[in-house]
């Protein structure tokens, strides 16, 4: 799979230790950035990782900041990027295989680098079920996408 990885500098650190994990589940990984600690803005890089995505060069994506909250609200206004904070392996998956989320997004300040490795596993892991439930309840998350309200 290919994975767009970002972070601001709160989660600069934890975005570099990811890096090798997600090498070595055999993905491709494309770092669009930060690359140091010296302060940049999260919703750069949350655009970052979603036009990745969009333009698909990148099937999934992973963004950290420093309560993951802030980059979820950024990346959430690109349309076709369903992007969630998990600190649980459980809503990591579940995420992907209810709500066809696209992007895992980490607080770097509120989890640590044991915990990151197992959720980014369980994100990547995890498949869309396209149960008749899902896809019903999708669509109608993509209307209100397409609506502009």
């Amino acid at each position: 799979m290919r994975v767009v990885a970002g972070a601001d500098h709160a989660g600069f650190d934890l975005k570099q230790a990811l890096l090798p994990v997600l090498r070595e589940l055999g993905h491709d990984v494309i770092d669009v950035g930060t690359h140091s600690t010296a302060a940049v803005d999260y919703p750069d890089f949350a655009e970052a990782v979603g036009k990745a995505i969009l333009e698909g060069r990148a099937d999934r994506g992973v963004l950290i900041c420093g309560s993951g909250v802030g980059a979820s609200v950024a990346a959430n206004k690109m349309h076709g990027i369903r992007a969630a904070v998990c600190h649980d392996t459980y809503s990591a998956h579940q995420g992907v295989e209810h709500d066809d989320m696209n992007v895992l997004v980490l607080g770097s300040r509120v989890i640590g680098p044991a915990v990151a490795p197992e959720l980014v596993k369980a994100f990547l892991s995890a498949s869309f079920t396209r149960e008749e439930r899902h896809m019903r309840r999708l669509n109608k998350v993509l209307a209100i996408e397409r609506s502009g309200i």
